[in-house]
């Protein structure tokens, strides 16, 4: 692997409160829906690799890669089988070290998605514990046990799969009988690990370890909030309007239990072996800002999205009270809060601010969704929300795509629809694929540029053509001109190391400064007078010195 600038910059220690995680913005990328290099339909790291400059003229700091490890992908790579090799739908090992060494020559930093919560059904230690008895050293390091009722034949208790169903699978025994059963948060074929178990402890931080070695920057840990049950695993029956990651609910005796900081202290030690800023960034659904803070205390990890951020509607004093409740709980355990809109598992915000029904996370959108959003306000909304985070002190997360304004994709035929929540529901929810379809690069090309053969894993809407990124490059007014600005912009003045003073506005205005920049975002239904000074950025046009409804400016104070 080749030495370049970052890679020596990387060894160099920082000054503590200097680390580049605490004020970069990093751009996540769906690897199957990216880029795809080789024309299967299906994206790939040499596709990542061929659009660096794409992201680098984009202004991001780093990028967070979805799962790319080997995987039968029953859950688009979610479902894990060799946790230190590439799958060879996405390339290579040569292939990620390729990736690694063009993003850190371009200054832009790599983090990958690590799986720790459940492996695959696939994965060789699985196969021993469904060939092992009942008892045995292969079974413990999953959630087997025996089940209820007179012959085992109910699961050991009532818990729900995150994606529809029951949480338990019964197996046949190697005499063929029916016999224990295991424990799947998510699919059936996505057995959890038992995490009190010292050998699954010991194999992740060998994996850590391995992209450790290879140069990688950072992790993002799914479901970082899971690992750890409640020790006997009692009954729970979940609020049917909460959130399917826990986020909405407290005491659920699978999500956000107290053992689980101490595995990532021990992480915390395994990264603090290694020269220069490493970052773990939890994928933590909690229920309040204050017990996500919990999870990036000095010596665990080092960022928690922001989802209470995430889920706040488009009202103004609703999202004062969560940035204050965010700045002020994540400053308390000396962390920085991780702003973040859209990701690979929620509605796009272009689509989500403009919803008029309720639509809990996981369910998705489709044809027969009740509020279904107006694409123009959603557009309108994405942009000024895009705006107001990216002046936030802290660091930001951006969702690939989200710099066209690309919106969800509703109209997916039925057919074609692959998140394992839509079969687990028998279709009741929609699940995710509306957000996670190939993003488009050239209007006038074979599936808009995202290869070359015209093939996609999942369809892409015909308004797919006028907002690629071909079409938007030379346009100053179009959604990437917007975030190439801001993106600039904000790194030219450091605002994710700033800080926040609110301003006295009416009941739907924000307004607050950082440094010498006031940011204006109007929520309300009027146009509202613009800040006096120079205009630096906006996220719609102005009219004769008035923000219209949903628009964020930006203006240069003295």
């Amino acid at each position: 692997m080749t030495t370049t600038a970052l890679d020596t910059a990387l060894a160099l220690p920082s000054a503590p409160g200097a680390e580049w995680w605490r004020s970069a913005v990093i751009y996540q990328i769906y690897p199957r829906s990216f880029a795809d290099a080789n024309g299967d339909g299906i994206g790939d790291l040499p596709g990542v690799t061929a659009h660096l400059d794409d992201l680098q003229r984009l202004g991001v700091d780093a990028v967070w890669l979805s799962p790319f490890m080997t995987s039968p992908q029953k859950d688009a790579g979610y479902d894990v089988t060799d946790y230190c090799d590439v799958d060879p739908i996405f390339g290579t090992l040569a292939d990620f070290d390729d990736l690694l060494a063009g993003a850190h020559e371009r200054g832009i930093r790599v983090i990958v998605d690590l799986v720790p919560n459940h492996s695959s059904d696939q994965h060789v230690w699985f196969q021993e514990a469904l060939a092992a008895a009942p008892g045995s050293a292969a079974r413990a390091r999953y959630l087997f046990r025996d089940g209820k009722g007179e012959h085992g034949e109910l699961p050991p208790n009532n818990w729900d799969s995150v994606f529809g169903g029951p949480a338990w699978t019964r197996v046949t025994e190697a005499d063929g009988r029916p016999g224990q059963w295991y424990l799947h948060l998510f699919d059936a074929s996505q057995p959890d690990f038992d995490w009190t178990n010292t050998e699954v402890r010991a194999e992740f931080r060998r994996v850590l370890r391995f992209w450790l070695d290879r140069g990688v920057d950072g992790f993002r840990v799914d479901v970082a909030h899971g690992l750890m049950k409640k020790a006997g695993l009692p009954d729970y029956v979940p609020d049917i309007d909460g959130g399917s990651m826990g986020g909405d609910a407290s005491d659920v005796p699978y999500w956000g239990q107290p053992e689980v900081h101490d595995v990532y202290r021990e992480w915390h030690r395994v990264l603090a072996e290694y020269d220069g800023d490493r970052a773990l960034c939890a994928e933590a659904w909690l229920p309040s800002v204050a017990q996500t803070a919990l999870w990036v205390r000095p010596d665990e990890m080092n960022q928690a999205f922001n989802f209470a951020y995430l889920e706040t509607k488009w009202d103004a004093a609703a999202l004062r009270a969560v940035i204050d409740e965010s700045l002020t709980d994540y400053a308390a355990v000396g962390a920085p809060s991780t702003w973040v809109l859209s990701n690979h598992d929620v509605v796009r915000h272009a689509s989500r601010l403009a919803l008029t029904a309720d639509n809990p996370q996981g369910t998705g959108l489709g044809p027969n969704s009740p509020g279904k959003p107006i694409p123009e306000v959603g557009l309108r909304r994405a942009r000024a929300a895009t705006a107001m985070m990216l002046a936030l002190p802290g660091s930001a997360y951006l969702y690939q795509g989200e710099e066209l304004g690309l919106p969800e994709v509703i109209d997916i035929p039925d057919a074609a629809r692959q998140d394992p929540t839509w079969f687990r529901t028998n279709g009741e929810r929609y699940g995710r694929d509306g957000c996670r379809v190939p993003i488009p690069w050239v209007a006038g090309a074979p599936a808009y540029g995202f290869n070359d053969s015209g093939a996609s894993w999942l369809p892409q809407p015909p308004e797919w053509a006028r907002l690629a990124r071909d079409s938007q490059a030379a346009d100053a007014a179009s959604t990437l001109s917007m975030y190439t600005t801001l993106l600039a912009e904000r790194r030219a003045r450091d605002l994710g190391e700033g800080t926040l003073e609110w301003i006295q506005t009416p009941a739907d205005v924000l307004a607050f400064r950082n440094g010498s920049l006031t940011v204006l975002a109007n929520l309300g239904a009027d146009p509202v007078p613009a800040p006096n000074g120079r205009v630096i950025a906006a996220s719609g046009a102005l009219v004769d010195g008035r923000v219209p409804t949903d628009t964020t400016v930006w203006v240069e104070t003295d």
